[in-house]
């Protein structure tokens, strides 16, 4: 009996680890409240001391703070203290075709972040048309021809390049936008209402339905894929409605429907990313700071706010009409449309957690101004006096300028 007793305990053990530790900040030492410590199942939070308990099976654990790189750790003592280390995330868009190990616009990338205050790279792991820039072991994708145009044949070293310079890595993935998933999925492409035909945008693009769970399934399993390889974070695009009328869903296209799948969609991905430790983020318009409604497209602050770590509002000042912020032409006063747009929605959520797209390219209303340094410092600038967690440019070509960066 005693045998028996000992050998329960001991698997008891063996099964359940109890883990308690401390979470403090690597440059200041302080406490960390409200890390969330997690394993693939269950998730915990830090206390105002930065203390957390958590009972687990598993011997990887994974914990993410906003303003911190994500870290992941293997611990076998009871006691334990881990330092995170705290990052304002400035990135570069790198296009599909620059994801290249041999690329002559990542090799720029790589000298621009070791000379400027830049420090990460947003990837397109999945682009508009459906391709994936690594191969990867998702079969259902691979069966449709995605990986057939890839740049990036050896995923391995270029996560090993972005780990020797420090990079924070974000996997940029396309959402409902998708040639390549709706051609070969006709029962849930997007659809048009008059004739029942598959639905095209302006550049010959297919959709999938947003309220049709295989489409989600499909594109978080292209996401588990790019986690896998070690990105930081996972980057949703085109994660939302089409803005046009006359379409076909598989639901009622009203605005509380379409709100609830794309957190539908948000909490799977969180779900299934959870045993990574990526952190999730979204992209929208930037009229969605200031919209009172979802646009038709699915999207609010405070609901996109509910379900993902980061807001990454697509601010570009020549995205917004005129009139805009009671300007003429907001493409000529970029600090002020970025600043506004920011503290706008702090009510709903922290700045801490926005981290905006900004324009690098020219403007393309009426005016056709450039966009060079003091344009791109200037919206730079509103984020810091915004408060928000960093920025992201996007340049269509890849293409930045060193003095544009250095402060």
């Amino acid at each position: 009996m005693k045998t028996l007793l000992l050998f329960t305990l001991l698997l008891s053990t063996s099964l359940f680890a109890s883990f308690h530790g401390v979470i403090l900040d690597k440059n200041t030492s302080l406490p960390i409240a409200n890390a969330a410590i997690s394993d693939s199942l269950y998730t915990t939070k830090s206390d105002a001391n930065g203390s957390f308990f958590i009972d687990s099976k598993e011997k990887i654990y994974h914990i993410k703070a906003y303003g911190y790189r994500p870290f992941s750790f293997q611990e076998d003592n009871n006691s334990t203290v881990i330092k995170l280390e705290p990052i304002k995330v400035k990135a570069l868009y790198l296009t599909f075709w620059g994801a290249s190990n041999n690329s002559g616009t990542l090799k720029k990338i790589l000298n621009l972040i070791d000379k400027t205050q830049a420090n990460a790279v947003v990837v397109d792991v999945k682009n508009e048309y459906g391709s994936t820039s690594f191969w990867t072991k998702f079969e259902q994708a691979n069966s449709y021809g995605a990986h057939k145009n890839r740049t990036n044949r050896n995923i391995k070293k270029f996560m090993q390049t972005m780990k020797e310079h420090n990079i924070y890595t974000i996997a940029r993935i396309v959402t409902f936008k998708d040639e390549l998933q709706a051609s070969n999925n006709l029962e849930y492409a997007i659809k048009k209402e008059e004739d029942g035909s598959v639905w095209r945008n302006h550049d010959k693009m297919a959709w999938v339905d947003p309220f049709d769970k295989r489409s989600h399934e499909y594109t978080i399993s292209i996401a588990e894929e790019a986690a896998k390889v070690g990105y930081d974070e996972i980057n949703f695009d085109y994660i939302r409605f089409p803005a046009k009328a006359g379409l076909c869903f598989e639901d009622e296209n009203t605005q509380k429907n379409r709100i609830k799948a794309i957190g539908d969609f948000l909490d799977q991905a969180q779900k299934r990313l959870k045993k990574y430790g990526v952190f999730i983020s979204v992209d929208t318009y930037g009229n969605v700071c200031w919209a009172k409604d979802d646009n038709g497209i699915g999207q609010t602050v405070s609901s996109l706010a509910k379900h993902a770590d980061y807001l990454c509002p697509m601010l570009y000042p020549s995205g917004f009409s005129s009139g805009s912020f009671y300007f003429k032409y907001p493409a000529e006063h970029p600090y002020d449309v970025v600043f506004r747009s920011i503290k706008t929605i702090r009510d709903r959520v922290d700045s801490s957690r926005v981290r905006p797209w900004l324009q690098y390219f020219k403007d393309y209303t009426n005016k056709r101004k450039p966009y060079k340094r003091k344009e791109i410092q200037a919206q730079i600038q509103a984020t810091e006096d915004a408060g928000a967690n960093g920025w992201m440019l996007w340049s269509p070509s890849s293409r930045y300028h060193l003095n544009y960066l250095i402060k």
